[in-house]
């Protein structure tokens, strides 16, 4: 297969006759969506390069940007969404079709664009289609749902890693660092973003790259501030049960028992796949004098009080059904869910974000079994 023309060689010079003023001409045939507005933005900056609405079923939209820069075209209201790298080719879009033509570069950059959607578009259906069926049917089809969801995250990130594996000179993989940096475990990540490769340098993966390290500070600061907090008395706050009354952590801790406090929601997919760890650890150690406290993060009363039936909580549930703004958010830094604490007797805090195999370690040391 030919290579891919190496971000070296589609430079200004290259293209002759394409570049004026630093920036290159670029020329875009869409077809379909007649009376839709057409939005062309600079990937890396967020800017608005030219913005169309035509009443024709084919339009021509031209203008200029930085040679190669990334530009999304998007309709206003929804619909399908394409990417180009502005390399002085033209480009036709089918908009109806979700076709795009050009160069062997963007042509490429839109048949990943449209395998990753089209897994997209098939997990939000099986979502839906799973909510909308009786508990009973939930209840019955979860193994299936599970390992339908499980086989389709495999199959995005492969695909996702392979976007980086088989582009190695060219700008590419530029075009999904978003979906790399989501998708991939840290040290995978890092190893993209701090290449020497073509994409690595590329305006659209810096970006992403200044949000991401700006975002791993933030989470430094709330693990510091976690941190922090063991060896201390916990922060008494008041929010109400599951049938509206009124409740202060300080009447569950430092009442000479140990508890867990669970942060959580129902909406929370990892936090359900956390829970059963916890219901395990309340059926072996609540008989011991271990109590657990579930603050939920939902806002959508009837969705919590359903989580709470069907995944089998049997403990104490407070919720002020404030979603992220719940007051137990900046009263323990949780700026991300599933959270936990461990509170001994006296109300000291021993450990923070204790799952799976650590809290039952944990849990077995201080019960003894």
């Amino acid at each position: 297969m030919k290579k891919l023309t190496s971000i070296a060689v589609l430079s200004c010079l290259t293209l002759a006759g394409a570049c004026s003023g630093g920036q290159t001409k670029f020329e875009a045939s869409i077809t379909g969506a007649p009376g839709a507005t057409i939005n062309l933005v600079n990937v890396a900056t967020q800017a608005s390069i030219v913005s169309s609405t035509d009443k024709a079923r084919q339009r021509t939209i031209s203008g200029k940007a930085e040679p190669m820069a990334l530009i999304s075209v998007t309709q206003k209201d929804g619909g399908k969404d394409f990417l180009f790298f502005n390399d002085g080719t033209p480009i036709s879009i089918d908009i109806t079709n979700g076709a795009l033509t050009g160069s062997e570069l963007n042509q490429k950059v839109n048949y990943y664009k449209g395998f990753l959607g089209a897994i997209e578009r098939a997990y939000e259906k099986a979502v839906s289609d799973y909510k909308a069926r009786t508990p009973e049917e939930q209840k019955a089809g979860e193994e299936e749902f599970r390992s339908l969801i499980e086989g389709m995250d495999e199959s995005y990130e492969e695909m996702v890693q392979s976007i980086i594996k088989d582009n190695p000179d060219n700008l590419i993989p530029a075009a999904f660092a978003s979906d790399i940096a989501q998708t991939l475990d840290d040290d995978a990540a890092k190893e993209f973003f701090e290449s020497d490769a073509p994409y690595a340098k590329h305006p659209a993966t810096l970006a992403v790259k200044a949000k991401l390290d700006e975002q791993n500070a933030r989470w430094a600061e709330i693990e510091a501030a976690k941190q922090a907090a063991i060896g201390k008395k916990f922060t008494d706050l008041e929010e109400p049960d599951t049938e509206g009354k009124m409740h202060k952590l300080s009447e569950f801790l430092g009442r000479g028992q140990w508890v867990f406090v669970d942060f959580w929601a129902s909406w929370c997919g990892p936090c359900r796949r956390e829970m059963p760890n916890v219901v395990a650890a309340y059926k072996k150690y609540h008989p011991l004098g271990l109590e657990i406290v579930g603050l939920s993060f939902d806002n959508d009363k009837e969705a919590w009080l359903k989580a709470i039936k069907d995944l089998d909580m049997p403990w104490i549930h407070l919720s002020d059904l404030k979603g992220w703004e719940t007051v137990a958010s900046d009263a323990y830094n949780i700026k991300s869910i599933p959270s936990s604490m461990l509170v001994d007797p006296e109300g000291i805090i021993v450990a923070r974000d204790l799952r799976g195999e650590e809290l039952g370690a944990k849990l077995a040391e201080i019960f003894g079994k």
